[in-house]
């Protein structure tokens, strides 16, 4: 019978998917005939060449976007009016990826939204072919490769790693061990002046009640020499400032992980008197970006002291509040800045006093909305709303301090779109060359993977070593 009393895992990860990875049927014969399990009823996905091995899919059916490095065939297709990612791989891998990505979903963590597994492919002679993992193409996003490839600023490194350093503790409170963590594996949106993350393979990863202190000093291990051999490889390509110490910031995530896991699960001790401080605590968690569900709280085995621990829910406390408020569904830290620019609107037309449900509509309607719609055509696939909005309000602020009066907005969002804009444009030869390299890395599955890849790294780390291993594993 099973202890009632030891965590469980979340429901919502239990029943993600009709795909069970871990079915013996898992190992036996590759299909006869093709099919195709999906999360998506678009119709066009059948009429795919999946007959063709992925590399010689025809020019017309793909989308000319930068590709990160990564150990398979991957290409960007259209399919109808949507652009999915596919990437070939075996059977077994494919469809324990999209199962593990389907509950990460599920727990509405920051992922890639799989799409669909095809398994069954065979050429018209009867050849087998590998398996595809369909995921949808995060729109705004790129890899880091294709952010060095653009003139950006010198701590562009160390605002990856922070994001790097959230996605990290988000995946591992959600019990993710991720075991490959690298700049590669991951896919970076533009956030205000800050960068989000987004988990874009899990290969080798595996979902847990919970994680032993064990797994996740190895995940940040990996990923600090991960990440230093990464940058040394973008200095010797010079695309990195010569400024940048590789091994610095691979330093500077290893310590903004820890300060951000601490701030998220310590206890803390308040004297009966200190009950303020929990207030505090919860605020400084919401400035963080994280929710707090319930607060534990009981009295310290001397009497004289009260243990607070919060329980952490997810983070997003200030794009939810937007969009309860808008219907915006914006990265956090663009949320942050939208809801300043609010409430400076709330303010500048003395409306305190009413309701602020009704000044966000006006707000969107007479400030945010005529903004938005000045995007040129050729680059809204290029920016989000929100971020242009951001970047035109920090636009605005230098051309008002430049002429010494305040600048009316459609102005400075024309000297915007003039100056500062064109940045966003990647040429095709640029492109050409990011998805060279990438495909560059491509290696022969087979050789690579096999069916315990998930549960022992070949860098050293094995869950069934580990004395907690108990506490996890299931």
């Amino acid at each position: 019978m099973e202890n009632q009393d030891l965590p469980q895992m979340d429901p919502r990860a239990l029943k993600a998917t009709s795909v069970n990875a871990d079915d013996t049927s898992a190992t036996s014969a590759e299909p006869q005939a093709l099919k195709i399990t999906a999360a998506s009823s678009n119709p066009k996905m059948f009429t795919l060449p999946w007959h063709k091995p992925l590399a010689t899919w025809p020019e017309e059916l793909l989308a000319n976007l930068p590709r990160g490095i990564s150990r398979h065939v991957v290409r960007f297709v259209h399919v109808g009016d949507d652009v999915y990612a596919m990437k070939e791989i075996t059977r077994q891998v494919a469809e324990r990826e999209y199962e593990l990505l389907r509950r990460l979903q599920k727990l509405e963590l920051p992922t890639v939204k799989p799409i669909a597994v095809v398994t069954g492919r065979h050429t018209p002679e009867g050849d087998p072919l590998e398996a595809i993992l369909v995921t949808r193409h995060l729109k705004f996003s790129l890899p880091y490769r294709a952010l060095f490839a653009r003139n950006l600023r010198p701590d562009t490194a160390e605002r990856l790693i922070d994001a790097l350093a959230v996605l990290m503790v988000r995946l591992h409170l959600a019990g993710f061990y991720w075991g490959d963590v690298s700049l590669s594996n991951v896919l970076f949106l533009r956030d205000a002046d800050a960068f989000s993350a987004c988990l874009v393979d899990a290969e080798t990863g595996d979902l847990h009640v919970t994680l032993t202190e064990g797994q996740r000093e190895y995940d940040l291990d990996l990923a600090r020499t991960n990440i230093i051999g990464e940058l040394m490889d973008l200095s010797s390509g010079r695309m990195l400032p010569s400024s940048v110490d590789e091994v610095e910031v691979g330093n500077r995530l290893v310590e903004r992980y820890h300060s951000l896991w601490s701030a998220l699960t310590d206890t803390d001790k308040f004297n009966p008197d200190e009950m303020w401080k929990i207030e505090k605590r919860v605020n400084k968690l919401n400035e963080l970006g994280f929710d707090v569900d319930e607060l534990e709280m009981k009295t310290a085995e001397d009497g004289k002291r009260v243990l607070v621990r919060p329980r952490v829910v997810d983070a997003g406390y200030a794009s939810r509040k937007l969009l309860r408020l808008t219907g915006l569904d914006v990265q956090e830290n663009q949320a942050r800045r939208l809801l300043n620019d609010l409430d400076a609107y709330r303010a500048s037309t003395w409306r305190e006093g009413e309701d602020l449900e009704i000044v966000a509509t006006d707000w969107m309607r007479e400030v945010f909305e005529p903004t938005v719609r000045m995007i040129p055509p050729e680059y809204r696939s290029q920016i989000e709303p929100a971020q242009f909005f951001h970047e035109v309000l920090d636009h605005r602020w230098f051309l008002a301090e430049a002429a010494g009066h305040d600048v009316p907005m459609a102005e400075a969002v024309s000297s915007y779109i003039e100056k500062v804009l064109p940045q966003y444009k990647m040429d095709s030869k640029t492109v050409a060359a990011i998805n060279a390299d990438a495909d560059s890395g491509v290696v022969d599955d087979e050789y690579t993977y096999n069916e315990n890849n998930a549960h022992h790294d070949d860098d050293g780390y094995n869950p069934d070593d580990d004395p907690d291993a108990a506490v996890w594993s299931h």
